[in-house]
């Protein structure tokens, strides 16, 4: 007899459907959160614990391994070239659906619930005070331990890739150092999988203090703004994504259905973060360069959040449509140019999209108080967009692969064919 055995994926959604069962059953109750958010942070701390070792120790190993820095700065450019250009797709579809659908009109916020905002408030005029040549001065730390300690991965990427190519250059006596990280990367990749055993515990506790504290009624509510966020979402990952990855040799559902388990947890948990050290392991197996893949996706963490800026772009028209303020075709442009700046400078800031939100209503004109009536339903919404980001990013390594000449195709083929149709099926 075949012994059953439940696939990761699986075990991630019974996790989320049990989780919203006990959050619906015992809405409004204290205890869920008491009880079950120790459960839900202490993976996240688990994760957390993990992502910078496997950060440091593969781009070393990968930025060693690939050569000279007239490289490493070409793959730079083309990267932040590329993150730009799909960025760009994503506001202007936000603000051609913000457009077209009208979702802020017939909505009256003196019927809605109000969630109080101070911390982004504050977090927002902390990032007001950095200007743009501030942002770009942030990325070379001052103390490499200090950006550690604080999670700074920008910094962290900066020195990590001058540290490498300094490893490089010294040839045979670099070679112990690369030998100590290749060694480290293996022993966190393993601790990886220890700590993915708990995952669906995270997410049955993560989801079930989620529903239990917001419910249904605040989704039925601006349900009109939640479905077509939802909906632009849907066809920046199926139509936009499809097309890129046409481009790249890839098929979309193939390759959506590849990260499954990955795409499941993200969205259950609201953190591509999460997800990171297993999305890095994937793309190398589907024929990405590692140097590729550890240079790429750390920084799409701070730079490509398509996802988000989408969300940021329905949000601002959906607002300005509340308050009767009608903005000109100047403004529109203007606020593409301030989610550009803003997404990429205040990306390390807790709560990054009300940040960048309050950031961005001020420079057109529209009141910031706006955000404490829609922030009720903004766990739902983030939960849609991290998916976005997270497959954003994970398509960056086949994107730029591709176009530095590396992509092994038929490697990547053969582990993409290697997928049934049901999981074809259930990513789509």
């Amino acid at each position: 007899m075949k012994k059953f055995k439940m696939g990761m994926a699986t075990q991630i959604f019974l996790g989320l459907i049990l989780g919203v069962a006990v959050g619906a059953i015992w809405f409004g109750n204290p205890a869920v959160e008491r009880y079950l958010q120790p459960i839900g942070d202490l993976f996240l701390r688990l994760i957390k614990m993990i992502v910078i070792p496997i950060v440091v120790s593969s781009l070393i190993v990968g930025v060693a391994g690939a050569g000279n820095g007239k490289k490493i700065g070409r793959l730079g450019f083309r990267t932040i070239l590329y993150f730009e250009i799909i960025t760009t797709f994503a506001i202007l579809l936000g603000l051609l659906l913000g457009n077209l659908l009208h979702p802020g009109e017939g909505v009256h916020f003196s019927n809605h619930e109000k969630t109080d905002i101070s911390q982004y408030v504050q977090s927002e005029k902390e990032a007001g005070k950095t200007s743009i040549a501030d942002t770009f001065l942030h990325i070379v730390p001052t103390n490499f331990f200090h950006s550690l300690a604080d999670g700074d991965m920008l910094a962290i990427i900066c020195f990590t890739v001058l540290f490498a190519l300094g490893v490089s250059a010294i040839g045979e006596k670099g070679k112990p150092v690369l030998s100590f990280f290749e060694a480290t990367s293996q022993a966190m990749f393993h601790v990886v999988n220890l700590v993915m055993k708990v995952a669906p515990f995270g997410v049955f506790a993560l989801i079930g203090v989620t529903v239990s504290k917001f419910g249904f009624s605040s989704l039925l509510s601006l349900g009109k703004l939640v479905l077509l966020v939802y909906f632009a979402l849907a066809f920046f990952l199926f139509v936009i994504f499809g097309i890129v990855g046409k481009l790249a040799g890839i098929h979309i559902l193939k390759f959506l259905a590849y990260i499954k388990d990955e795409l499941l947890l993200a969205f259950s948990t609201s953190s591509s973060e999460t997800v990171l050290p297993r999305v890095m392991e994937k793309m190398e197996k589907i024929g990405c360069p590692k140097a590729i893949v550890s240079f790429v996706i750390p920084i799409g963490y701070t730079f490509n959040l398509d996802g988000s800026v989408l969300y940021q772009a329905i949000a601002t028209l959906f607002l300005a449509q509340v308050y009767g303020i009608d903005l000109s075709i100047g403004q529109q442009i203007s606020l593409i140019v301030v989610l550009m700046i803003t997404s990429k400078g205040m990306a390390a800031v807790p709560g990054t999209s009300f940040v960048v939100l309050l950031a961005t209503l001020g420079t057109i004109g529209i009141p910031s108080e706006g955000l404490a009536f829609i922030a009720g339903v903004d766990r739902i919404m983030d939960m849609a967009r991290t998916v976005v980001n997270l497959t954003g990013n994970a398509l960056a390594a086949v994107v730029m692969s591709k176009w530095e000449g590396e992509y092994n195709m038929i490697k990547g083929q053969a582990e993409l064919n290697k997928l049934g149709p049901q999981d074809i099926k259930m990513s789509s």
